[in-house]
């Protein structure tokens, strides 16, 4: 991204936009002076990735592994929603403020159940969101351990919702389908390809 850090006033004025008739209150005015520090790297880096997806076990684990990739290319700073440890009172308005700031959004889908749908639901509201968003959609396999652990149907993971945004990325050419962790490497690794190539 190549700007210079983002001012406290700069994050207070959006998140007095995003709060609509309500305004910060003293101590989340603090808690966002804190947070300049943490949105750094994000500022300081050529290109940043915000990494989105379940939080559930073993689902963070693939988060991981796709941010850890992300970071080995020179100049990248990618991180997850709970990197950014300061006290944040509003998650709606921590994840917009990120969402702002970041290069690229990437989000690891591989179910309906809880992690990020209604992240999933700005992807496609917002544009400018939209056109920074790319998703890796899981494909399950008939017999798929994790799935039969956590309760999946894999005959019918995603909600339509769901389905509706991955068309719209399919469409974008910003949809990548993984089956196992090699392949979801190998999205985040075309990820990079992508845009170091010219």
């Amino acid at each position: 991204m190549s700007e210079d850090p983002v001012t406290v006033d700069e994050l207070a004025e959006k998140a007095d936009e995003y709060l609509r008739e309500t305004s910060l209150t003293p101590e989340e005015y603090e808690a966002l002076k804190q947070s300049v520090a943490e949105l750094t790297p994000i500022f300081s880096a050529e290109r940043s990735y915000f990494v989105l997806g379940s939080y559930g076990t073993p689902e963070i684990r693939r988060l991981q592994l796709v941010k850890d990739r992300l970071n080995r290319q020179p100049s990248a700073y990618a991180f997850l929603m709970v990197d950014i440890r300061s006290e944040w009172t509003n998650t709606y308005l921590k994840f917009r403020l990120l969402a702002d700031y970041t290069d690229i959004i990437v989000g690891v889908a591989e179910h309906a159940q809880g992690g990020f749908l209604v992240e999933q639901g700005y992807f496609t509201a917002l544009d400018e969101y939209f056109t920074k968003t790319h998703v890796f959609k899981r494909e399950y396999e008939a017999l798929d351990v994790d799935a039969i652990d956590t309760g999946i149907d894999v005959d019918n993971p995603y909600s339509g919702m769901q389905t509706a945004i991955f068309e719209m990325l399919d469409d974008a050419e910003r949809l990548c389908q993984w089956t196992s962790e090699d392949d979801l490497v190998e999205c985040a690794e075309a990820l990079v390809s992508e845009r170091v190539d010219p």
